[in-house]
Formats: C-alpha cells, structure tokens, sequence
C-alpha cells in the first residue's frame, strides 16, 4: 500500500500544490506511471455554474500542475464507466474540497470499495485534505459544513485512524467556539477506540507498505481517548498508527 496523504493543497502566498510539489514527484519518480485518474467530486465551490463545469475547471487546475511534474491527469467525471475508469488506473489522486459531497458521490457511483481494492493491490494513492479524510474509517473529523448527506459516513479504512486536516492548535481572534482540539476531544468521547491525528498545514503523512513517515515543517498532534495529546515531528517513529 502506497499513500501520500497531505493536510493542504496550498499555503498562503504559494502556488497551488506548491508546497507538497516535490513530495509528489518524489512519491511517483520511480513508480513508471504516465497517468493518473483524478477524483475530483469535492470540488463544489471552484465555479457558480453546474458541478460539471466544476469538475472540468478543477480538472485543468490540476492538470496544469502534473503536467509540469511529467503526469497527465483524466478526471472520472468525463468516464461513462467510473469502475472500469478504476479498475484500469495506474495512479489515483483525490483533491481537496468538501469531504460531505465527495463521500456521497464515491458511494453513489460505487467506487469506494473498487478504490481500496486497488489501492490495496499497490496502486499508488495521492489525497489532499477531503481526499486524505477518505483513506480513514469515517469522515467524522472533517472541518467541513455538511451541504449534502452521503448514504453513510463510513470511508475507505485504508488506516486505522482519523485525520483531521488543516489541524489548528488554537481559535482565531475574537472566535469564542470550541478549539479544533475540544472538537477532536468530543469526538473521542463518543469514539474511545479511535485515535485521530491533527495534521497541521504544510504537513503530510507517506505509507510505504507497512512504514508510515510524517514530513513537511510542523509537527503532528496525536489524540487518544484518555490520555494527554502528543506532538510527533517529521522524522520522528510513528509506525504505531499502522498497528
């Protein structure tokens, strides 16, 4: 199993996929690929017209950047068979947006299931922000509004545990709701078994098989049921998560 899970396409001031550029390249250099199909149902708010005009918008914004990197990208949008357009891909990205709306288009067209079935067989997995809330059990810690309702919350399960992306340590000035932390806190309570990992802006997670690394400029923020939050940095041994 392959993934390149990353908190945030872009950093403030940067290009878009600026930041995780040279993670990508890294990730896919030796992998042979050519093309890759990209998932692109998240992507509800890119335009004011229908979602296809979304889509099509959303697809030539990634494009543009795989294409620099020497990978051509085919949105599943456009396929009439989405799980043959699975099934036959070489490499499978999901991009950022609203987690709510991607879940219930991957479980309206069916290919949830078909995308862990081939990313378990090693194809290689790229998802930002929504698209990395997928690969966990449920979308559960999403920071998303819920403008449409899936047929359930369950995800892929690739991991064991929960992302919370774009994790933020405290409330923006003059904000009086809960922290991001109190918001993963009642989660935990009504989810003991379940740790969840704040991912913090300019930070992503990499599988290699059964290794797992944290890379980028921040450290990651680890939550368990019961026990103190702990601060892991890039480098550090986290191959407890695959456990």
């Amino acid at each position: 199993m392959r993934l390149l899970l990353i908190s945030n396409s872009t950093n403030y001031g940067e290009e878009y996929l600026g930041w995780p550029r040279q993670n990508i390249k890294n990730f896919l250099s030796a992998s042979g690929i050519k093309n890759i199909l990209f998932i692109p149902y998240a992507g509800v708010g890119l335009s004011a017209d229908r979602f296809v005009k979304s889509y099509d918008l959303y697809e030539d914004k990634v494009n543009k950047v795989f294409n620099e990197l020497g990978y051509g990208i085919i949105s599943i949008h456009k396929d009439i068979e989405p799980v043959q357009a699975i099934k036959d891909a070489e490499a499978i990205a999901v991009g950022g947006g609203n987690t709510f709306h991607l879940v219930h288009m991957m479980q309206k067209i069916g290919i949830m299931d078909v995308i862990k079935e081939r990313v378990l067989e090693g194809i290689p997995y790229m998802g930002w922000s929504a698209g990395s809330n997928v690969v966990c059990p449920s979308l559960m810690t999403t920071n998303d509004m819920p403008i449409i309702q899936p047929e359930s919350f369950r995800c892929m399960s690739l991991v064991n545990f929960q992302i919370n992306p774009h994790y933020l340590d405290a409330s923006a000035q003059g904000h009086a709701g809960e922290t991001r932390e109190q918001r993963i806190e009642e989660f935990m309570i009504v989810n003991k078994n379940m740790p969840v990992v704040g991912l913090r802006e300019g930070t992503l997670l990499q599988v290699e098989e059964d290794h797992i690394s944290l890379k980028g400029a921040r450290p990651m923020r680890y939550f368990r049921f019961g026990a103190e939050p702990q601060e892991f940095k890039p480098g550090s041994d986290i191959n407890f998560l695959l456990k």
